[in-house]
């Protein structure tokens, strides 16, 4: 046996194997090629499932028709079994709004229609937010480079918000629901915003919308499509809300600002 020291630690090197001796076990992966095969089997998972989701006529399921249509099946469903049917409820919604398939805006209505409004709402923000951390991690990282180059003149406003507004910038993204619910989770996914942080500020941000939207579905028998939920007056309620914050800092600043300048002048003079 020979004894060698490595990085200051002294290992012992086998002989060569002879006839009769046990070949040697084969080393695990290194760390670098094993992250890549777990991201690798990661984004087959996520592209197997969306095509799932696709093939077996989910999407179909999820259409505003479909929940009408089933409107009484399911109320009565949540009568026997509550706990059953909400939790089903929850999964389906974080899957569908982390997967980015369509179905989120159809399930949120359809919460109203089934367990009524606030316990609708509760369900809907949380599972929605979930779903919103979900697929930001899902873009940072499996999917950050390709987001970064595909995305990249997008990306510009995001960045420069995030600099002049810090999370307010994100808060008035989410008050508005103009900017589509997914691609602000994609976007945020290779910006330097912690996933706790994006999780809370959605959360609260998307709660005006989907209040309405929850509320709206109370009345799913009369509803023919989402376009009347989301009228003008609505819609303008909305943009102040999302202007709110952002005024709110912008006079924080000049009043934080305002001490500064008194003392400059005092000393001036």
């Amino acid at each position: 046996m020979i004894d060698n020291s490595v990085m200051g630690r002294a290992v012992r090197v086998r002989p060569p194997a002879v006839s009769g001796d046990r070949a040697p076990l084969a080393r695990s992966p290194a760390p670098g090629r094993r992250a890549l095969l777990l991201r690798i089997m990661a984004v087959v998972l996520l592209a197997g499932t969306i095509v799932a989701f696709f093939a077996t006529g989910a999407d179909r399921l999820l259409s505003l028709d479909a929940l009408r249509a089933n409107e009484q099946w399911l109320t009565a469903g949540v009568a026997r079994h509550p706990l059953l049917i909400a939790g089903g409820f929850f999964v389906t919604y974080v899957m569908v709004a982390g997967l980015a398939v369509p179905g989120a805006l159809p399930l949120t209505v359809a919460a109203g229609a089934i367990f009524g409004v606030a316990e609708g709402t509760a369900l809907v923000s949380f599972a929605s937010s979930l779903g919103a951390v979900l697929s930001l991690l899902a873009a940072r990282f499996l999917f950050r480079d390709f987001v970064a180059r595909k995305f990249a003149r997008r990306l510009e406003p995001i960045r420069g918000g995030l600099e002049r507004s810090g999370d307010f910038h994100l808060l008035s993204l989410r008050l508005v629901p103009v900017v589509p619910f997914a691609l602000v989770n994609v976007l945020f996914g290779v910006t330097d915003v912690s996933a706790f942080r994006f999780y809370w500020i959605s959360q609260l941000g998307m709660l005006p919308a989907t209040l309405l939207y929850v509320n709206a579905g109370t009345r799913l028998e009369h509803l023919r499509g989402f376009s009347g939920i989301l009228s003008p007056t609505v819609l303008v309620s909305l943009l102040l809300l999302a202007i709110l914050p952002l005024a709110t800092r912008a006079g924080l600043a000049w009043l934080a600002r305002r001490p500064r300048a008194a003392t400059a002048r005092t000393t001036a003079h």
